[in-house]
């Protein structure tokens, strides 16, 4: 089922990998790339799988990429073991269970390093009082295996049993961080590997003093891992959920020096521009921060011209980048002012040809 997972042969897939990045980017002045590697197997803490019904059974499908056809799924070896665990135990429980198990279409998982769990189980129906007394039983049962929540969606419903995130925590070098990781919002799925983004880019701003600007922040993830590095830290993220989780991570990891605002990024050039004027940046005097280092992390689309121009001003960048072939149109523009000091391969995604990509660039 899962043919393409062969562990013994990793670090020959990698090793493409890093022949595929040598090559894409070879009209660039790269120095040698730094290879983090992730664990074999056990390596994602995000997993969703539709449910199948058959008759009285009910097990977990997915569906192949390239033929749309569907697989039953009884483990799932990329996925952490504590979602293994879980995946089947909850079948078990829910079988005989009709509230539970009627009109289930989807189940998710969100798991951490430190240990905790939560499941979303996904309706075509609308859940009552009956669901939730059974929620909360299926919660009981499932608590033997490790600390988990309960969240029901519907159509318009959502109940929580009884939070709807996790609290993780992340070593980086001789510092452990905690976050807030909320169910449906963005998180990286390889643990063990973005403690080593984190630890990387640590280290890329060792002594830079100044102030970090990070656009596309989301839950904090890079602005708290690095913020003892620099002398004030400005965030921005246009999710309401990420801003608010944010703000709890920085109390959370006794942080004073990190501001998040809700904007997009090119909000944040525009207000930079004194093109607009942001009623979010009220109390903010952007003027009076030293403009030395950006981070930006952005979706897969990479950064659009205007935010190119933007992070172009910094005399720093780092560039944490999901999609290589975006990272490049943008480097083609940003190498007209700035040289790539460093350049790193995190293995996010063992067997498949995705790979995350981190640059730092200092102005020429």
């Amino acid at each position: 089922m899962f043919s393409y997972i062969h562990p013994d042969n990793y670090e020959n897939q990698l090793a493409d990998k890093k022949q595929d990045m040598t090559t894409l980017f070879s009209c660039f002045d790269l120095p040698s790339a730094e290879i983090f590697t992730s664990k074999p197997l056990h390596y994602r803490l995000r997993a969703e799988f539709r449910v199948w019904h058959q008759d009285d059974d009910l097990f977990y499908i997915m569906f192949n990429s390239e033929t749309k056809e569907k697989y039953k799924v009884e483990d799932f070896p990329v996925a952490s073991r504590l979602i293994n665990q879980a995946m089947k135990a909850l079948l078990i429980i829910i079988k005989d269970q009709h509230e539970l198990r009627f009109k289930l279409f989807q189940v998710d998982f969100l798991s951490t390093l430190s240990g905790e769990l939560l499941i979303s189980m996904l309706y075509h129906k609308p859940l009552d009082t009956t669901w939730e007394e059974k929620a909360k039983a299926l919660k009981a049962n499932l608590s033997v295996i490790a600390p988990v929540d309960i969240i029901g969606r519907a159509k318009k419903q959502k109940i929580i049993i009884d939070k709807d995130y996790v609290m993780e925590s992340l070593i980086v070098g001789s510092d452990t961080y905690i976050y807030q990781q909320v169910e449906n919002s963005f998180t990286q799925p390889n643990g063990g590997v973005n403690e080593q983004m984190l630890l990387w880019a640590q280290q890329a701003t060792t002594n830079s003093g100044g102030d970090l600007i990070e656009l596309y922040c989301g839950n904090g993830n890079f602005s708290i891992a690095l913020a003892k590095n620099f002398d004030r830290v400005l965030g921005t993220e246009i999710s309401k959920t990420s801003v608010k989780s944010a703000q709890i991570n920085i109390k959370a990891n006794n942080i004073n020096n990190i501001d998040i605002v809700r904007m997009s990024s090119e909000e944040f050039s525009q207000a930079m521009n004194a093109e607009r004027k942001f009623r979010r940046l009220e109390g903010f005097d952007l003027t009076a921060y030293n403009y030395d280092t950006v981070l930006v992390d952005p979706p897969r689309a990479g950064l659009d011209k205007e935010s190119v121009a933007l992070v172009s001003r910094f005399n720093k960048i780092i560039y944490i980048s999901c999609n290589p072939n975006t990272l490049k149109e943008n480097l083609l523009d940003l190498t007209k002012t700035h040289a790539i000091e460093k350049f790193a391969l995190f293995d996010q995604f063992p067997y498949t040809a995705h790979i995350e990509t981190g640059i730092v660039l200092i102005r020429k």
